[in-house]
């Protein structure tokens, strides 16, 4: 029989769990486009941390199905839920790149935009930590990972700039201009996580 008022908070911890695992998905980006080394094994584990996600994603949403009453709206216990999923697929898409297109070789872009998303994911999980308690440093975190994205961006038009000016295989330069691209597509997909916890914290004040 379906238990139709679960201990709410069980929600709170399982937004912790997948923000923590986007950290842990995060840092082995950013390791592995510091140091191209042994790639494709470090990408795989990168993909058993995603595919991780995707099980706490399933299990959050099928967990929301099943409750009645909820901590917070619906829609934006959804929201919340699949950006997350979002910023770790891209992570994910982003190696997949390294691997798929055999780009062994970028400017210091691409491990400065892994290190952005990887600063991004330690703001949500503190973020999300806090949400439960309805912290005013939740806005805090979130006002940090937008102001984090507006950097990747910067980094991402420069970086993409200067491909096109030194870049004189025009397969190569398709390469790596979607690796930039993907890369600040993640921190995107971290504003959008910001925006919908800074909407929860508005309604709830």
């Amino acid at each position: 029989m379906v238990r139709l008022v679960p201990r709410t908070t069980k929600f709170f911890e399982m937004f912790s769990e997948m923000a923590n695992n986007l950290t842990e998905g995060a840092r082995l980006l950013k390791a592995i486009l510091q140091d191209m080394k042994d790639v494709e094994a470090r990408v795989e584990q990168l993909k058993t941390i995603e595919h991780r996600g995707d099980e706490m994603t399933h299990e959050l949403l099928t967990k929301l199905n099943q409750t009645f009453i909820t901590p917070f709206d619906r829609e934006d216990i959804h929201k919340l839920t699949s950006s997350i999923d979002d910023v770790l697929d891209f992570v994910h898409a982003a190696g997949e790149r390294l691997v798929m297109y055999k780009i062994t070789d970028f400017t210091p872009s691409a491990p400065q935009l892994a290190d952005v998303i990887v600063r991004q994911s330690e703001q949500l999980c503190q973020a999300v930590a806090h949400l439960e308690k309805k912290n005013n440093n939740v806005l805090q975190y979130c006002v940090e990972i937008n102001r984090l994205e507006n950097e990747a961006d910067r980094i991402s038009r420069a970086a993409i700039a200067q491909l096109f000016e030194i870049e004189t295989n025009p397969i190569t330069l398709i390469k790596k201009k979607e690796l930039y691209e993907v890369l600040e597509t993640a921190t995107d997909k971290a504003e959008d996580a910001a925006n919908v916890i800074e909407s929860v914290v508005v309604k709830s004040a």
